[in-house]
Formats: structure tokens, C-alpha cells, sequence
């Protein structure tokens, strides 16, 4: 079994980088020359004599990113351990340096933006990992892995979330570098794979017996970025927003005891001993959420509900299907869990979702149930005979959650779980057992029963809703993980059974929604009072308020740069390939006069409030004043107007990778400027006539990616 190493030095000299392993001497070493960029396998003894200029200790190696002017190797320096799950310790990414392989003497601006976005990005971005646990997959898709390949190529691509800042690692294992044209194994310790996401671990107790808890969400690297730029499904099936989530229970767990000596196989693993002998349990549930998977955006332009765009199912149909091919691929049936709203704006969403599951599905029959609240509590579609195509094996849900649980009332979101009991009882949980004969299978698990369909719950941006129902969802699952156990009679729930467990139950769900939304939104999650105590308050739904008011200023004005981090870590952009001359990337060319605007308005309620506060003399005339103010008060609010009706141009878009309704949009509003607008107008036309088209260089690129 090939592990990453757990403990690395780097050498930096004038004409290399040098990364060994002190606990491993017979290994490799691994040198990236300077400023080339190629990569080798050396022999470790015989760099030892090397003059270098410093030498370092990391924790791993994150990647290595090409930028417009140099490449960087991003080294984790520090990293927290999160706690241990089945005997493996986890960690948390809580420091990177990035080592430049030329030695730049001057700043380029763009060079130092990319850099900026990066470490910014890399800093506040929640990513685990671990040297002997697979963190990518799930328990159950563990449990069916060969453990004798290397952890990376164990990895669930989905979520090896820095497999792009891998790849010159992988290209040279795959097939080499120069002067050694073939596969290089020796390399594979070298390659660590990272998850973004969640990961709480909890050694606790349940009514007196020990037990390991924890909560793991990975975050798909595919169609990842922000709130409102990033919605619905691209052309490959990759929907936005995407998270598994999986809810794990350890009993007899290896989380105690000495481990790690120098020279030990557990050094490189991390991984502890025996559990006294006992049998250890391991148990295991699986949800997943994403964005309605149809071709959809909502635009940006400073109102608080932004425009929604949306296209046809059939042009979405092809995306749909591969999405959902993959997910009854990996997961079995899917139950298709719909939170948005019947009526409002979110109604064309809800359609088009049910319309594209109406041609997935064969015979496709729908029932209808309603109430006194709502005019459609659920909406069902399921096929009318025995399944004909693996598409039939989707199950749509439509449950009015907003409808139900208006006023505070949310406890009726119980009538979902009710809805769906035969088939969480059919869909069963992962189980297991590691015990000394799976040692001899090297670690396997011995299966004992297997999650054979999963819940894909969503609402418009599968945030707060959603977390609420995964909740649910999760609790409900953990109640029957206890009777099954043995810990409860039947019939009974844990949080009456055991209320410090239901205390650090309810926290944990309430910080996964909190880091979830935090990735997506900018903010932690709403409704998080109900998940933390369990009914809704008025101080809860204050919060919300403070909340949206957040997530609005955030989404307009701050979320561009977000967005071109997501794509500049992920390789959805790359500098290098670029064709871009410098300065070009980040420069705002909108019209001088257009971009002055909204300072004209903040110095004309300056003026305004200095009119008003500036104390007049006795003797002094009231009119100068008074027209100084009303004046001021005119500019202020026809700036303010200008602004708010022409939204689009005031927003914070993506740079990197031009999102097309904003390039579209941009088009018609200043159309729009240059037609009403007689003071800006004449002069806003000369300026884009003589614009150069750099603007859109990447519109294109960026459209069939978006798309």
C-alpha cells in the first residue's frame, strides 16, 4: 500500500526545489528544476552534499500552478489535526507558502492579483485531508477499493479538489519526464489528494457507550463557484452547488493509544492500533444536494431578486442526462427532493425540473396531494409500470416547504420524512465491521449491509432549506442506526434518550450548513436556530434578515473576485494559456464617466449632510444654503437612480471567465445609456466606439463552459 508521505523536507537552492522524506531514506527524492519546471525522481543520498539555501518542513504538497509569468509549488506549512476516524488522524489545510521557480525582480499587477486570488482563496477555503483515509469517498465506496493502488489514484475525482493543481505531478507518473519517458511510481507518495468541504469528528458518548460521530461534506470540484454565477448544469452534467454529505457512526473506534514512531509503518499512515481486541462497527449514510439540474441563471442587478433566465429542457436534456447517469451510476435510485416555492418567481424552476424529469422517465405517472395551506403540499412523479431504462429509477418529491412551514410552524416539515418512510426504510444504511480477520484481507471492511439509493434534495440556491431537510433526514436515518444497535428500544428517539447528544447533534448540522452556505453564499446558513434548538424564533428570523441584507451587498459587489479564485485554483482559467498582453485582465474598462457615478453620489451626500449640519450666522441669507442643499440633493438622487436602473453596469462580475449574460447584459444596458440618457449618452457612445474588444477575449471560452 502506497501512502503520501507524512512528513517532508524541502530544499531550496538557486537551481531546484528538492522534496524528501526523513522517515523514508531508501525513498525517492522528488526535484522540480528552476525556473524549467521539469520534474525527476532522484536518489536521496546522493543530494545530501547539495548546497541549498534553506531547508523546510511540510506537511504536503497542495500543487503546482502555472501563472501568466512563472509557476508556483503551493506547500501546506501547517495543518491542524481535525481528530481520528477508524484509527486515521485527519487534517486540516491551515497554511500554504507558494515557491516561486524564477526569481521575479520586478511586480507585474496581474501576477500579483492571480497570486492575491490564490492565497485568499487557499486561506479561507475549508479543505481537509488525511495520509492514510481516503476522505473523497464514502465509506461504502471504500469498502470496494482495491487498497493495494496508491491513495490518489483511489480518489474520487469529483471531489480531489486540488487534482488540477496535481497534474504536472500525475503527467509525470503516468508517463514521465524527460530522460525518463515512462511511468514513474516513485512519485506517488508525493501526491496528496485535498477535499473542500466539512469535516467534524466528535469522540462522545450515547447513553453511557462510546462511540465516534462524524460529518463530512466534499464539495464537487466540477461547476464550483459562487451563489448567483454559478447555477443549474453545464454541457458534461456537472451541476452547481453539488455536496455529498455523509453522516458516519464508529463504535470501538482506534481512537486512543501510542502510534507513529519513527521508522514504523504507522509513521507515513497515522494510523493507531488495536481496539482492545473489540470488534470495531462502522456505519455510514449518504445524501446528496445540487442545483436544479436545467440550464438556468439568475442575473445580477442590484435588486434583491435578481432576473431569472432560463432555457428549454430540450436544450438541457443531453446535460440532464449525463448528470443523472452518473448519479444513479454511483448511488442507485435517486430520490429527487424539491424544496422551491409553487408560486413567485421560483415557479418557471420548479416546472422546468418536473418538465425534464417527465422525459427521463418512461410512462411517467404524477400524483398530486394538497391541504388547506397549500395548493400542492406534494407533487410525486414515478414511472406507471416496471422500469424500463435506469432512468426510471428516478423518484421526484415536490414538498412546498416554505408553504408549509409558514408562520414558524416547522414542525410540518415532518410531513416530508412521513411521505418518504417506505422509502428510507428501503434504502438502508452502509455497515460494516473492521475485526482481525479483515486485517488479514489487508484492512478491508466486511460488509454487512449497503445503501442502495440516495436522497438528492435541492432548493433554489440548496442552501437553507436544504439544510434543514438533510437534517431531518439525518436524524431520522440515526434513530434507526441506535435500534439497530442495540442502544435503543424501538420507537424511541435519541434526543429524548440522550439530550447532550442531541445538544452536539444539532450543532454539528447547524455547522456544516453554516460552511456549506459560507463556500456558496459568502455567509453562514439561515434557519440555523431550528437545526441548533429546534424550533423557530423570532431571534432566529432577525438573523435571516441580517443575513440576506449580507448576502445581498456580498453577491453584488464582492463575489466577482470569489468567482475568478474558484476558476483560477480549479484550472477553469489558466494565465498561462492565455492570449492576453499584460494588464489587460483586471482593468476595468467601463466609461470613465460611468465608473465616477457612484463617487458623484457618495460626495453629493456629503455635501448634502455638510449643508445641513454647517451652522449659519445670524446676519447670513437662508437661500444660498437651501439651494446649496437641494442642489447636492438633486445630483445625489439622480446618481442613485442612474444606478439602480442600470444595475448591471454596478455589479462586481467575474473577470477571468465572463459569464455571457453578463456580456449580453452589459451590451443592452449601455445600448440603453447611449439611446435615453442625453447627459451621458454622446459621451458614453464615443467611448465604446473606440473600445477595444479585449473586453470579451475569453467571452467565448467563458460561454461554453457557463453553458
Amino acid at each position: 500500500m502506497t501512502l503520501p508521505f507524512r512528513d517532508i523536507n524541502v530544499q531550496a537552492a538557486s537551481d531546484s526545489y528538492i522534496f524528501t522524506s526523513p522517515s523514508s531514506p531508501n525513498a525517492p527524492a522528488l526535484t522540480i528544476d528552476r525556473p524549467t519546471g521539469d520534474i525527476r525522481l532522484s536518489d536521496a543520498s546522493l543530494l545530501a552534499g547539495k548546497r541549498v539555501a534553506r531547508v523546510s518542513s511540510i506537511a504536503g504538497i497542495l500543487g503546482v500552478v502555472r501563472l501568466r509569468l512563472d509557476k508556483y509549488i503551493i506547500v501546506i506549512t501547517k495543518a491542524q489535526p481535525v481528530g481520528r476516524l477508524r484509527g486515521h488522524m485527519v487534517y486540516k489545510v491551515v497554511a500554504t507558502e507558494f515557491l516561486p521557480l524564477r526569481e521575479r525582480q520586478i511586480h507585474d499587477h496581474d501576477e500579483d492579483k492571480f497570486l492575491n486570488l490564490l492565497k485568499g482563496f487557499i486561506k479561507s477555503g475549508p479543505m481537509y485531508f488525511s495520509y492514510s483515509l481516503d476522505v473523497t469517498n464514502t465509506s461504502q465506496r471504500q469498502a470496494q477499493h482495491d487498497l493495494s493502488t496508491p491513495l490518489w489514484q483511489r480518489a474520487d475525482d469529483r471531489f480531489f479538489w486540488n487534482r488540477f493543481l496535481q497534474s504536472d505531478l500525475i503527467n509525470f507518473r503516468t508517463k514521465g519526464g524527460r530522460g525518463s519517458p515512462a511511468p514513474q511510481p516513485g512519485i506517488d507518495p508525493y501526491i496528496l489528494p485535498v477535499i473542500f468541504g466539512m469535516f467534524e469528528i466528535h469522540p462522545t458518548t450515547f447513553k453511557g457507550t462510546p462511540i465516534t460521530i462524524a460529518l463530512i461534506t466534499r464539495r464537487s470540484r466540477h461547476r464550483a463557484g459562487t451563489r448567483y454565477f454559478s447555477r443549474g448544469i453545464d454541457a458534461e452534467g456537472h451541476a452547481s452547488n453539488y455536496n455529498e454529505t455523509e453522516q458516519i457512526v464508529v463504535l470501538n473506534d482506534r481512537g486512543s493509544g501510542l502510534g507513529g514512531f519513527t521508522g514504523s509503518g504507522d509513521m507515513q499512515s497515522g494510523k493507531l492500533g488495536g481496539s482492545d481486541g473489540k470488534e470495531m462497527q462502522v456505519l455510514s449514510y449518504v445524501q446528496t444536494r445540487g442545483s436544479v439540474p436545467v440550464y438556468w441563471a439568475e442575473v445580477n442587478n442590484l435588486k434583491y431578486t435578481p432576473t431569472i433566465q432560463l432555457k428549454s429542457t430540450e436544450a438541457a436534456f443531453p446535460a440532464a442526462k449525463a448528470h443523472f447517469d452518473e448519479q444513479i451510476r454511483l448511488y442507485g435510485d435517486n430520490y429527487l427532493v424539491n424544496l422551491v416555492n409553487q408560486k413567485g418567481r421560483e415557479t418557471r424552476v420548479k416546472l422546468a425540473y418536473e418538465q425534464m424529469v417527465d422525459r427521463l422517465v418512461s410512462s411517467p405517472k404524477e400524483r398530486v396531494q394538497s391541504d388547506a395551506l397549500t395548493d400542492e403540499k406534494f407533487h410525486t412523479i414515478e414511472t406507471s409500470t416496471k422500469p424500463q431504462t435506469s432512468f426510471d429509477r428516478l423518484h421526484y418529491i415536490y414538498f412546498d416547504f416554505h408553504a408549509e412551514t409558514k408562520g414558524l410552524q416547522m414542525h410540518r416539515a415532518q410531513l416530508l420524512i412521513d411521505r418518504m418512510h417506505e422509502a428510507l426504510i428501503a434504502q438502508q444504511y452502509f455497515r460494516a465491521v473492521d475485526s482481525p480477520a479483515s486485517q488479514v484481507n489487508g484492512g478491508r471492511l466486511e460488509v454487512r449491509n449497503l445503501q442502495t439509493s440516495v436522497v438528492r434534495t435541492n432548493c433554489m440556491d440548496c442552501l437553507d432549506r436544504t439544510n434543514v431537510v438533510q437534517s431531518m433526514l439525518a436524524r431520522w436515518t440515526l434513530d434507526r442506526m441506535f435500534i439497530d444497535l442495540g442502544l435503543m428500544a424501538r420507537g424511541s428517539q435519541f434526543k429524548d434518550e440522550d439530550p447532550a447528544f442531541e445538544f452536539m447533534f444539532r450543532n454539528m448540522w447547524a455547522d456544516n450548513a453554516d460552511i456549506v452556505s459560507n463556500s456558496y453564499a459568502g455567509t453562514g446558513a439561515m434557519k440555523t436556530d431550528l437545526t441548533r434548538t429546534g424550533k423557530r424564533t423570532k431571534a432566529g428570523a432577525l438573523a435571516d434578515a441580517n443575513i440576506a441584507v449580507t448576502r445581498y451587498c456580498k453577491n453584488n459587489f464582492f463575489d466577482g473576485p470569489r468567482q475568478d479564485a474558484f476558476d483560477l485554483f480549479l484550472g477553469v482559467y489558466q494565465p498561462g494559456a492565455a492570449n492576453i498582453g499584460s494588464q489587460l485582465v483586471f482593468v476595468d474598462r467601463r466609461p470613465v464617466l460611468i465608473q465616477a457615478i457612484p463617487y458623484l453620489a457618495a460626495f453629493s451626500l456629503f455635501f448634502v449632510f455638510v449643508g445641513m449640519w454647517t451652522p449659519r450666522l445670524p446676519d447670513s441669507a437662508v437661500w444660498p444654503m437651501r439651494l446649496f442643499i437641494i442642489f447636492w440633493t438633486a445630483v445625489a438622487a439622480w446618481s442613485l437612480t442612474f444606478i439602480i436602473s442600470n444595475g448591471m453596469l454596478y455589479v462586481n462580475w467575474p473577470k477571468l471567465v465572463p459569464r455571457p449574460w453578463a456580456v449580453e447584459g452589459y451590451h443592452e444596458t449601455i445600448t440603453k445609456v447611449v439611446r435615453k440618457d442625453k447627459i451621458l449618452g454622446p459621451l458614453v457612445a464615443k467611448h465604446e466606439r473606440g473600445l477595444s474588444t479585449a473586453r470579451y477575449i475569453n467571452a467565448e471560452e467563458g460561454k461554453k463552459r457557463i453553458e
